[in-house]
Parts: structure tokens; sequence; C-alpha cells
């Protein structure tokens, strides 16, 4: 094998497909890439037997073929490369050697038989949705996806398709998270399906900002992500997820309006006395037209508070200052709504002009007297 590529794109190539390479594995070439050479691309393939990531890049090809090499150590050496071309070649011992102007490099790969074959997507249904979309609902979700391996379905976002509309759902058992964006290429047919959160991750971190579009392939025990010249594949969670519909209060007896930016500014403020020794809530007293918050932990107490619409009549209700900051920096709107009933029901967050567009739902704190 031979080939000659531009060091930028190489490196781009392969810094995407490491994200599905393992870290540490008992198996040695699940911690490399494998590189193949034909007709005019390289193809560069990184997976760890959960996730697997492939990229093409055009290069002159001398020779196809392919090999396996160590995912760290390829990119540390295509990384450090002064030119602006790299050339890599195989002999049949396995020896691949690297070079770019004065510098060369010989390093031992293996076989590209001994590498495992990613499955096949046999198409069930699919969706296509703009890169940046799919990036901004992903980013508002998954931070609500459960860690939780004891509900396996939960550690991932539950996607579902119908009337025209694509809804991203994500629960950790303490938090929800949920995100609508109508779809252009409107199909009568409805599905869901749930895909890991770690996959969902890498595909945030994958796309970009721009217009293109991304196909998304549902098969029965798999899910392919299309984006550009890169493919994600990634294995479906089964079981049965959350009814989120029952479990988002339909009524509460308070609503606020807030300004997103100026109660996030306040929750930052009195939640720097608190940390991962002193999970202590930050207290919430909704007034008229004000809510007040609070802390109190061994450092210390810090009180603040932002103006709101609306008049909650002195109800107090404690949050988890970290769940209440990621599930309003997350929240595609400058104005926002908080739907409450009492201390101990939960909140609910939606946007002001009530697009229904993102719904997030936040279970209380119990809360313990203290004098403030």
């Amino acid at each position: 094998m031979k080939f000659t590529c531009e060091k930028l794109l190489l490196l781009t190539a392969i810094l995407t497909s490491s994200r599905g390479a393992a870290i540490k594995s008992p198996v040695a070439s699940l911690e490399g890439l494998l590189i193949e050479a034909m007709e005019n691309d390289v193809k560069i393939t990184g997976y760890d037997l959960k996730i697997g990531i492939v990229t093409t890049v055009p290069a002159q090809i001398e020779e196809e073929g392919g090999i396996v090499l160590n995912a760290r150590l390829f990119g540390e050496i295509i990384r450090k490369m002064p030119g602006q071309n790299v050339t890599v070649s195989v002999n049949a011992g396995l020896v691949a050697a690297i070079s770019s102007e004065m510098s060369d490099f010989e390093i031992l790969g293996s076989p590209s038989l001994d590498y495992p074959e990613l499955p096949s997507v046999d198409s069930q249904d699919s969706i296509v949705i703009e890169e940046a979309i799919l990036k901004k609902m992903i980013a508002q979700t998954n931070f609500a996806v459960s860690d939780n391996e004891s509900r396996p379905i939960h550690t991932g976002a539950l996607f579902e398709i119908g009337g025209g509309e694509l809804t991203i759902v994500a629960v950790d058992g303490y938090r929800l998270a949920l995100r609508r964006e109508s779809l252009d290429n409107d199909s009568a047919q409805s599905f869901s399906f749930v895909v890991p959160g770690n996959a969902l991750g890498e595909v945030e971190k994958i796309t970009s900002d721009g217009k293109e579009e991304v196909n998304i392939t549902v098969g029965t025990k798999h899910i392919m992500f299309m984006i550009g010249e890169t493919m994600l594949i990634s294995r479906r969670l089964e079981g049965e997820f959350l009814n989120y519909r029952n479990s988002i209060p339909q009524s509460s007896k308070y609503r606020f309006k807030i300004v997103k930016s100026e109660i996030i500014a306040a929750t930052e403020r009195v939640a720097l006395i608190i940390n991962e020794k002193m999970k202590n809530p930050v207290r919430c007293v909704f007034d008229d037209g004000i809510v007040q918050l609070y802390s109190a932990t061994a450092l210390g107490k810090a009180s603040d508070e932002c103006s709101m619409s609306g008049d909650g009549e002195g109800l107090e209700i404690g949050f988890n200052d970290r769940y209440l900051l990621d599930a309003l920096k997350a929240a595609p709107a400058d104005d926002i709504i908080f739907e409450l009933s009492s201390g101990v029901t939960p909140c609910v967050i939606s946007p002001a002009d009530d697009s229904k567009k993102f719904v997030y739902m936040i279970l209380p704190v119990r809360l313990k007297s203290y004098d403030s």
C-alpha cells in the first residue's frame, strides 16, 4: 500500500475516526485505525465494537491495500509532520513508512484482516435533517441522558418521528429534556428508536453549524448517521422508554415568565458556595414579580434575586443547582416560562412564545429549614 495525501485533510480524518477507536482494549487492533487505500481515496475506520466511525479523504493512490495502525501514535506522527503532504507506504512485513519533507517514521502495524467488520445497517426507516439543527438538538438534550446502567434504555435518547416533526427526549430520573423540530421531508410513517448517549455525543462533535444534510438510517439493531464523508454506526438500545407524555404535568397552579439570562446569572452567583462535597440545593422563593434565590453550606450563605412576570404567593422550592443550570443554558429562547404547582412537584420550563419547541422538567429537592 502506498498513498500521498494532504496533511491537514489526513489529520482531520484521523481525529474524526479515532473517536470510534477504543482507548484501552485487550484486543490491540481495537485501539487502532483501519487504513485502506483504494482508487482515489483513503478510508479510515475506528471501531470499539459499540460505535464505528468511518471517514474518507482524497489521496493519490500508488498502490492499494490496508493496514491497522495505532490510532494515538499515527495521529501524533501526522500532527507533527512538517510538510503540507504526507506519504504513507506499507511493506510486506507490515511496517508503515511515513514521510514528509525531511521527516521519516517507521511503525509496525497489524493485518487489516484482523480488524473487526462493522455491522451492516438493514434500512427499515430513514430521515434527513440539517446538520446544524441536529447538532443543536443533541446538545440541548444529551445532558439529561442517564449514566445509570441499571436502566440501559435511559442511557440513550429517544428519537420520535411523526407528524412532520422530530422529537428527541432524554431522561435520567431527576430531569427530562425534550426538543422538537420540523422535518422538511415529511413522511406519513411514524417510528421511534433510542440512540446511546455516547454515540450522540460523537455525532454532535462530528457535525458542524452548516446547512449540509445528515441522513439517519435506522435498522433493526443499528443506526447509521451519514454526515458528509463521515459515517457513524451505533447499536440501538432496546427496551421500554419512559412514557414522557404522562410524566410531564399538563396543568399547573403557577406560571411565571422569566428572562433566561437573568435567572442563569442569579443561579450561578448563589451556586458559588455549592460544590461536590456540599450539594445543598438552591432555594427559590417566587413572590409577586420577583424570584429570590438562596443557598447555604458550610462555606457560608448567598442570596440573589431576579424579576419575573407573575405572582407565586411565596411558593418555595429547592433545585439541584447543576440540574437547573443545565436546563436553563440549553433552552433555546431568551424568555422562558416556569410552571409550578407546589414545592414538591416537578418544575416545567418551556418557551414563552408557546412554540412547544422545547420542554425541560426538573424534580425538586426536598428542603430543610434553615435561618436565612
